[in-house]
């Protein structure tokens, strides 16, 4: 069983606690959440809360969630784009489009789903029986590269890596406007959005440090292409900050403008290094991915238009 906590901050009081909650916590619906309520699983000090129970400043929650129930994931013979394999991980170039691990209602098509295939019992057990072998993730709508455990060592010792931001993650992207600073670092709290659950935003409410380093490789009339060098690894991290300062991605239809270039078929953002320290040879190894076809003409059309 999971127990998670919330407490309660200025600005946030006189909301339901069924909302508060839906709000704050990941994969999880406002029905139930309201479910959680009615079995005695939400308290405040101890005592058990009613789903009218409107939020003070101070109050904090204490939140039980029952394990997910064991669910069959079935391999599928999804094509891999494999950069790299050895005995203990491997590194794939993911399309765009694709979603890296299942979730309820999308239990199929998923890389995870590829992955069970090409690798049968090999992949690590740590991230449970969802998110098998996986270290870490990018967007469905975000192409490129990986890194993917095959044994428990290597995965504790990636994720480490990561902890440590020891391991180098440099995603290639295309922004709205004129970025001026040749260099730039964003660093500015990630937490979830208080109204949009699905949606990240710079926050200090339940938030967690987040540091994104900007350098420009290229500009054009409305737009820039950059290179960004996570030091952090927040969900929507690049898109949210990017955002932040005023030059969302190109094609991004969350934290993008209204009108979407819809050519691009999300975000023109792509994982393009991976370089990290092989957690059982001790040696270092670094990859680099091309950006996919829609991404190239895209700049390309750039380049030309003057």
């Amino acid at each position: 069983m999971k127990r998670l906590e919330f407490t309660v901050a200025e600005g946030e009081s006189g909301v339901r606690i069924d909302k508060y909650l839906s709000d704050r916590i990941d994969d999880i619906s406002r029905s139930a959440v309201t479910k959680l309520i009615d079995e005695g699983k939400v308290t405040a000090e101890g005592k058990v809360l009613k789903k009218n129970y409107k939020t003070v400043i101070g109050d904090t929650f204490t939140v039980l969630i029952d394990d997910p129930q064991p669910v069959n994931i079935v391999p599928e013979d999804i094509p891999l784009d494999i950069v790299y394999e050895d005995d203990d991980l491997l590194v794939v170039n993911k399309p765009k489009g694709m979603v890296v691990h299942p979730a309820p209602g999308n239990y199929s098509g998923t890389l995870v789903n590829a992955l069970m295939y090409h690798c049968g019992d090999s992949l690590s057990g740590i991230n449970g029986e969802l998110r098998p072998g996986i270290v870490h993730r990018i967007d469905k709508n975000t192409s490129g590269l990986l890194a993917v455990a095959k044994s428990d060592t290597a995965h504790a010792g990636l994720s480490s890596q990561i902890k440590e931001h020891s391991f180098t993650r440099e995603y290639l992207a295309i922004a709205y406007g004129n970025i001026k600073d040749d260099e730039r670092t964003v660093d500015a709290p990630i937490g979830r959005h208080k109204v949009d659950r699905k949606r990240m935003c710079v926050t200090q409410l339940n938030s967690k440090p987040a540091v994104t380093h900007i350098k420009v490789l290229e500009r054009y009339s409305g737009f820039t292409y950059i290179i960004c060098r996570l030091e952090t690894g927040r969900t929507h991290q690049i898109r949210v900050h990017l955002a932040h300062i005023g030059h969302p991605i190109a094609g991004d239809d969350v934290y993008g403008p209204s009108k979407v270039i819809t050519e691009l078929g999300g975000q023109c953002l792509h994982a393009y290094k991976l370089g990290f320290v092989h957690p059982v040879t001790g040696e270092y190894l670094e990859f680099t991915a091309d950006p996919p076809e829609s991404f190239i003409n895209f700049r390309d059309k750039l380049r030309h238009s003057g």
